[in-house]
C-alpha cells in the first residue's frame, strides 16, 4: 500500500512517469521506501527547500500510523 501511494504521488509530479521506481526494504520495526526518478525530475520530487519531499513523508507517515511500523522515504539520485 505504501509503495503504491508514493509511486502514484511521484508519477503525478514528474514529466517522465515511466522512470519512477519505488523499491521496498523491509526490516523488523521499520520499512524503507527508496524512490528513484529520472535525473531531470529530481527537483520536481524534492521541491523548493524540500517542501514536496517533506509533504510526501508526512502523507506516508499518516498512511502508516495505524500499523505502528516506522516508514522512511529516501529519494535517490
Amino acid at each position: 500500500m505504501e509503495k503504491d501511494l508514493i509511486e502514484y504521488i511521484a508519477k503525478s509530479l514528474v514529466d517522465d512517469p515511466a522512470s519512477v521506481n519505488v523499491s521496498v526494504i523491509e526490516g523488523e520495526k521499520s520499512t524503507i521506501l527508496e524512490l528513484k526518478v529520472a535525473a531531470d525530475d529530481i527537483g520536481k520530487v524534492i521541491g523548493k527547500h524540500g517542501r514536496i519531499a517533506k509533504a510526501m513523508r508526512m502523507v506516508l507517515q499518516a498512511a502508516t500510523a495505524k500499523t505502528g511500523k516506522h516508514t522512511v522515504l529516501e529519494i535517490l539520485d
